[in-house]
């Protein structure tokens, strides 16, 4: 399969775009990750969501760890080309690495972040280490 399709992406000067994981159920944004070439084409190819992690600067297939893997409804980009939007269906319904479904689990309120969403599982079970 060609791979011609990457290059209509507009990457950043260091080679990666971010990428939005939304339930494609309820249109929840879960989390904002990064992508490179090889990510985005494994997630196109796997149907699991494949990013690139720039601390551990590794692809990182997510739910290696946790066993919460996100699979791949539908792949879109913007309209500058510059951010991928993946509809998922999110295994476990934890997306977040605290244990909660979404990674924007923080709300302002006059002036304060609360936290504003459950944990649904201690992130101490999810990752034995």
């Amino acid at each position: 399969m060609s791979d011609v399709w990457l290059n209509k992406i507009n990457w950043s000067d260091d080679g990666l775009v971010p990428a939005i994981a939304q339930d494609a159920a309820t249109g929840r944004v879960l989390m904002v990750a990064w992508m490179n070439r090889d990510a985005l084409r494994l997630t196109y190819e796997k149907n699991q969501a494949v990013y690139w992690s720039r601390s551990r600067k590794k692809l990182w297939h997510k739910g290696e760890e946790s066993g919460h893997f996100q699979v791949v409804q539908e792949i879109r980009m913007d309209c500058d080309a510059d951010v991928i939007l993946l509809q998922i269906e999110q295994q476990g319904g934890i997306a977040c690495h605290t244990g909660r479904e979404s990674c924007f689990f923080s709300k302002l309120t006059n002036g304060v972040w609360t936290e504003v969403d459950a944990v649904l599982k201690n992130p101490d079970e999810i990752y034995k280490k």
